[in-house]
């Protein structure tokens, strides 16, 4: 039986990209890029989001192409942003119709159909992408932004750089135990993700853990979800100090529903540890894989 230090390293582990699945996203950016050309010009596209910071959880899921606009769509920033939303939609729809296409609030998604078996594994596919139309703004973006009709500025490359400051103050552990966090989030007896994007995750962490790596998984995860319990209902603003607030998805109703689910998993995880405390090992692993889902190992 494994020890649960053992366990945790190899939960990491099976949370890290390999190259399978760098391969796979890229020829997935590759494809739709390829449609996209053929309605749009686009100067460039790259992977972005948590999945080029190397904090996205597995299954792969939603993962964020930015398609840079060229000058010729620069009518497009003077509309409201869902014209720009609605013609994406449009045009992945009459490839990959409309039960595999979605239109949301800062992108459209494509779904590719890839199954999930029941240790959330898809051989080392991915399971959709966003495309995320966006424009130069000097060094920064601006992308749509549905929920306040206008368009909003980002910087993905400051998101990026944040996470890597925030993941070598940490120990160089920050990333590995965002990505388990994002995991228990995405976990299918929740329903619908109890935190909204999971972006706001990692903004939380990036204020939240610090102080250095304390040499424990299982306490280091207790103490987070303390925090994120206690602190779910503030206002998260962007990294890069340029969007709307990360935690703008996030109404009433929906923070009251993650508070209830975050004490739930504060007990759970006081539960777990308290089972490795009296000697039952292999009720911890058991409890800590009903905690976080199938990738948590038992042996």
């Amino acid at each position: 039986m494994i020890s649960l230090p053992d366990a945790f390293k190899k939960f990491k582990s099976r949370m890290e990209l390999n190259e399978r699945e760098q391969q796979n996203a890229s020829k997935r950016q590759k494809e739709v890029r390829e449609h996209l050309d053929k309605a749009f010009q686009i100067d460039r596209s790259f992977l972005t989001g948590s999945y080029a910071r190397w904090t996205k959880s597995k299954p792969l899921k939603d993962v964020d192409i930015f398609f840079v606009l060229g000058k010729d769509e620069n009518h497009y920033r003077e509309k409201h942003p869902d014209e720009i939303l609605t013609a994406f939609y449009d045009t992945l729809v009459d490839v990959y119709g409309s039960s595999a296409v979605k239109k949301q609030g800062r992108s459209v998604g494509v779904d590719f159909g890839v199954v999930v078996d029941s240790d959330d594994n898809t051989d080392y596919r991915v399971v959709s992408v966003d495309a995320v139309p966006a424009f130069a703004n000097g060094d920064d973006y601006e992308i749509p932004n549905n929920t306040t009709g206008k368009w909003m500025g980002t910087n993905p490359e400051i998101h990026a750089q944040k996470a890597v400051a925030a993941h070598q103050a940490y120990g160089n552990e920050w990333k590995g135990l965002v990505r388990m966090v994002k995991y228990w989030n995405q976990n299918s007896r929740h329903g619908e993700k109890p935190i909204k994007p999971s972006f706001l995750i990692e903004v939380m962490a990036m204020e939240c853990l610090h102080g250095g790596w304390g040499g424990s998984h299982d306490r280091e995860v207790q103490a987070f979800f303390a925090t994120l319990r206690d602190r779910i209902h503030e206002d998260w603003p962007d990294p890069a100090g340029l969007g709307s607030p990360v935690s703008d998805r996030m109404d009433a109703a929906m923070v009251k529903r993650a508070q209830t689910i975050l004490e739930q998993a504060n007990r759970d995880i006081a539960a777990a540890i308290h089972l490795a405390r009296q000697g039952k090992n292999g009720d911890a692993l058991k409890a800590w894989r009903a905690f976080f889902g199938p990738k948590f190992p038992l042996s």
